[in-house]
C-alpha cells in the first residue's frame, strides 16, 4: 500500500521537475551576447566558405594552368595544321609535275598509246617501265595527300574539342569562385557588424568553436596566418599611434582564420579599447604573443593550445582603418613591452 502511495507522489513531482527545466534557457541563450545560432553559426560559416573559396581558388588556379598547357598543346596543332597543309599544297604540286614530265615525255601523247604504237618489244618493255614507274609514283602521292588529309581532319577535331573544353571549364569554374566569394563577402560584413556591436558593448560572445580541417605541422612555430601581405611594421610611426607601432600588421580580409604561432596558454582574451577584440597567449619562455582587432575568438581563457591552431578570425574592430589583423610580441601580457615581432619569429624558424 505504501509502495502505491510513493508511485502516486512520484508522478506530480517529476512532471514539476520537467517544467523547470523546458523553462530555463539553454547555455547559448544565458550566454551574454552568444547572438544564439546566428552567433557562433555566422562564425561558423565565414569560416567554411573562407575554406570553400580557397578550395575554389586552387581549383581555379589548377584549371587555369591546365588551360594554360591546353592553349599551348592547341597552338601546337595549329601549327601542325599549317604544316600539314603547306604538305597537302606540294603533294598537288607534285602530281601536276608528274603529269606535265609524262606529256613532255611522251611528246603530248598519253603514255599507254606510245605503248600500243611501239616499234619494238625493248621500246615496249619500256614504255610499260615508264607507266608502271608513273602509276606508282601516282599512286604513293595520292596516298599520302589522303593520309595527311585524315590527319588534318582529326587535328583539326582535337583543336577544336581543346578550345571547347577550355572556354567551358574556365567559365565554370570561375562562376563557381565568384558565387562562393560574394556569399563569403556578405557572411564577413555580418560577422564584423556582430564584432562592432560586441566591441561597443564591452562584452564579447564568448569562444565560438571552428571546424578546423586537420593539419599536421612539423614545425614548433608558424605564422599567425596562412596567406597575407605585410602592412605597417614594427616601429613604423603614423596618426593612428601614440609613439611608435608596436607590432605587425597582416593584410587579411574579414574573417580569415588567425592561428596560435606556437604553443602556448589563453592569458587573455579581451573586447574592447583600442586593439577591439583581442586575444593574449603565453608561451614557453615567458614570451607573449597578442592578437587584436579580431571579428571572433575560437578559444576560452586558461586554455592551451598548439602551433597552427585557429583561435579566432581576423576582423577591423577598435582602433582600425581597415581589415587586418595586428600581431605582437612581449616579454609581459600588457602593453609596453613589445618586441620586434619580424626578428622575433625569426629566431624561431618562421620568414615572413
Amino acid at each position: 500500500m505504501r509502495s502505491y502511495r510513493r508511485h502516486r507522489l512520484l508522478v506530480p513531482v517529476l512532471l514539476c521537475a520537467l517544467a523547470v527545466l523546458a523553462a530555463r534557457p539553454t547555455a547559448a541563450e544565458r550566454r551574454p551576447g552568444s547572438g544564439g545560432a546566428g552567433g557562433s553559426g555566422l562564425s561558423a560559416e565565414v569560416a567554411r566558405l573562407y575554406e570553400e573559396a580557397a578550395v575554389a581558388t586552387r581549383q581555379y588556379e589548377k584549371g587555369r594552368k591546365e588551360a594554360e598547357g591546353q592553349r599551348a598543346r592547341a597552338q601546337r596543332a595549329e601549327k601542325l595544321l599549317d604544316r600539314q597543309r603547306r604538305h597537302i599544297a606540294g603533294l598537288h604540286e607534285d602530281l601536276g609535275r608528274i603529269a606535265r614530265a609524262q606529256y613532255r615525255g611522251s611528246g603530248g601523247l598519253p603514255v599507254a598509246a606510245q605503248m600500243i604504237l611501239a616499234d619494238s618489244p625493248e621500246d615496249l618493255m619500256r614504255g610499260q617501265h615508264a607507266f608502271s614507274q608513273a602509276d606508282l609514283a601516282v599512286n604513293n602521292a595520292i596516298a599520302k595527300s589522303r593520309r595527311a588529309e585524315t590527319r588534318l581532319a582529326a587535328d583539326e577535331a582535337r583543336a577544336a574539342a581543346q578550345w571547347q573544353a577550355l572556354d567551358r571549364r574556365n567559365s565554370q569554374l570561375a562562376r563557381l569562385k565568384a558565387g562562393i566569394e560574394r556569399k563569403l563577402e556578405t557572411a564577413r560584413t555580418r560577422l564584423q557588424r556582430q564584432a562592432d556591436a560586441s566591441v561597443a558593448a564591452g562584452a564579447c560572445r564568448g569562444a565560438v568553436r571552428l571546424d578546423q580541417p586537420e593539419t599536421r605541422f612539423t614545425t614548433a612555430w608558424v605564422t599567425p596566418v596562412e596567406t597575407y601581405e605585410l602592412s605597417a611594421s614594427y616601429g613604423s610611426g603614423g596618426s593612428r599611434w601614440a609613439s611608435r607601432h608596436t607590432g605587425q600588421d597582416f593584410a587579411v580580409p574579414i574573417g580569415t582564420p588567425v592561428r596560435a604561432v606556437g604553443t602556448g596558454r589563453v592569458e587573455r582574451v579581451s573586447c574592447g579599447g583600442a586593439f577591439g577584440i583581442e586575444i593574449v597567449l603565453k608561451h614557453p619562455g615567458g614570451y607573449y604573443t597578442q592578437y587584436a582587432h579580431l571579428a571572433s575568438v575560437a578559444v576560452d581563457q586558461g586554455e592551451y593550445v598548439t602551433p597552427g591552431r585557429w583561435i579566432g578570425q581576423s576582423g577591423t574592430t577598435g582602433n582600425s582603418t581597415g581589415p587586418h589583423l595586428h600581431f605582437e610580441t612581449r616579454i609581459t601580457p600588457e602593453m609596453g613591452s613589445a618586441v620586434n615581432p619580424v626578428s622575433w619569429l625569426e629566431e624561431r624558424g618562421v620568414t615572413l
